[in-house]
């Protein structure tokens, strides 16, 4: 199977040498230089594409402005930055926004290759079993639908959940009213421990934060210097 790839490059040097190297290691590679092109191009067809490589800096709409697009359009397909701009305020708008990666200009193309495999490899669903088709995981009146990503709170409110907001919160209902390390979340959920990655588990926090806000038996607690708490009465 080829694992088809958006690149959205406006750079024509660097944009044509990623789409030969990528295609010369087996992917299938649409490359598009504008992004509100390339977002016309993602609506057409939302389903079709593995992982997304967005520069940052693009005629008609930014990388940001385009993730948010696509975001809208298909919160399961992954996506990664590819841009110049090294800022911090950047990177975490970037991971705010959703992003499995980000990777700052001059890179290593084979670097850039593992990453991309180890994304998709990721966001690949497990082979199901009649078991993991229907599994759910009930904390109180909360369902978690973990094939279908879905949450189903206290209230009533249905949520979508993007993929690693499940893994998250698949470790946390399995984890109950137990300290569980950052080194550990970060590990298990995203696969690495650096400063990036920790600033998106923070995010992913406050967003179940507001999830469960209704819900008096349900809180998480920060465990200052060690990690969280999933605490339910």
């Amino acid at each position: 199977m080829k694992y088809k790839i958006l690149l959205v490059e406006d750079e024509a040097d660097l944009g044509n040498v990623v789409k030969q190297y990528l295609e010369l290691m087996d992917f299938e590679v649409d490359w598009q230089q504008n992004g509100r092109i390339a977002l016309d191009v993602f609506e057409k067809t939302p389903e079709a594409y593995h992982i997304l490589l967005i520069d940052v800096n693009l005629p008609g709409l930014n990388g940001f402005e385009l993730a948010e697009q696509v975001v809208k359009t298909n919160n399961n397909v992954p996506f990664l930055f590819l841009t110049a701009r090294g800022e911090k305020t950047d990177r975490l708008n970037g991971l705010k926004i959703g992003a499995d990666d980000y990777v700052v200009k001059p890179f290593d193309v084979d670097e850039l290759v593992l990453r991309i495999r180890n994304i998709i490899k990721r966001k690949q669903p497990a082979v199901p079993t009649e078991q993991s088709q229907q599994s759910i995981i009930s904390i109180g009146t909360n369902k978690l639908y973990v094939d279908s990503l879905k949450l189903i709170t206290e209230t009533g409110e249905e949520i979508i959940l993007t993929p690693r907001e499940c893994d998250l919160l698949i470790l946390f209902f399995h984890n109950v009213n137990r300290v569980i390390k950052r080194e550990e979340i970060l590990n298990k959920v995203w696969g690495s421990n650096d400063y990036f990655v920790g600033r998106s588990l923070d995010v992913f926090i406050s967003r179940f934060r507001k999830y469960f806000q209704h819900n008096s038996n349900i809180s998480i607690k920060n465990v200052y210097g060690i990690g969280f708490v999933f605490n339910v009465k």
